[in-house]
């Protein structure tokens, strides 16, 4: 049984503020250590319930976020080799996706950190209709190899996305952010318990079939609306894109496989 986790930094036990996502500040290795205390407890706790096999993509930023010499050896450690390649080896071979680490999408009220994909520049992605964010992106792209969200962990917001995505899978809220900027934290050692009782719990029910992957209805719509006009100049200019506003683009795509292309 293959379970793939996608990890993101913002919604970590102990991060509860900016600097500690940000490479080249002094809190920074502070929060790639408590990144790894959390993966490793996801990463147990699916084999504990049942894996044989986990594949672990570090999805925060350009990635290199890991100390691998301190990751679980039983699980394989994957990259990317350009924004345009996408959880490269995830197939129709596993049985669910579990994303540590998330954050809420942008314009989530009391959300640690929220955004969608990036914070400077979008500031809203529709997907036939409906607002996404990161959390969902993955988990439509999960969804199109026949892939089930299993489990989800990231502050509360990030929590609740994700229940109104997929339903009842295993979610752990490790903290509550308190606006944007900063959030009051569970214990590290705490929230990790609570990280691998949760993927234990989410193996054993993905074993049983309980979850149902996202499918979104083709032809799929992707609106995008941008912070500003000048960042849609350039997504306008791209192949396939087709301008609707002055800050809001459009594309229409075939797959769910394509929902990261820009």
């Amino acid at each position: 049984m293959k379970i793939y986790i996608l990890t993101d930094m913002e919604g970590i036990s102990g991060i509860w503020r900016p600097e500690q996502v940000q490479k080249g500040t002094s809190e920074y290795e502070r929060g790639r250590r408590l990144l790894c205390e959390d993966v490793n407890a996801a990463i147990a706790g699916a084999f504990d319930g049942g894996a044989t096999e986990v594949v672990v993509l570090d999805g925060h930023g350009d990635g290199n976020n890991f100390i691998l010499e301190v990751m679980d050896d039983r699980a394989i450690y994957e990259t990317v080799k350009s924004s345009l390649e996408v959880m490269p080896s995830l197939d129709e071979t596993f049985s669910g996706l579990i994303q540590v680490g998330c954050h809420a999408m942008a314009g989530t009220l009391n959300a640690f950190l929220d955004h969608t994909q990036s914070s400077t520049t979008w500031f809203n992605l529709y997907i036939n209709g409906r607002r996404f964010g990161e959390i969902g992106q993955a988990g439509a792209y999960a969804g199109a190899f026949g892939v089930p969200v299993i489990m989800v962990t990231g502050d509360k917001a990030a929590c609740d996305e994700a229940q109104s995505f997929f339903g009842d899978i295993e979610v752990v809220a490790v903290k509550v952010g308190l606006g944007r900027n900063k959030a009051k934290c569970i214990a590290p050692k705490m929230a990790q318990k609570m990280i691998y009782d949760a993927a234990v719990r989410a193996v054993q029910r993905a074993k049983s079939g309980e979850f149902k992957p996202l499918i979104l209805e083709n032809p799929i719509e992707m609106r995008l609306e941008l912070c500003r006009s000048d960042y849609a100049d350039e997504y306008a200019a791209r192949p396939g894109v087709e301008r609707v506003d002055a800050r809001t683009v459009r594309k229409i795509i075939k797959s769910a496989k394509e929902i990261y292309y820009w």
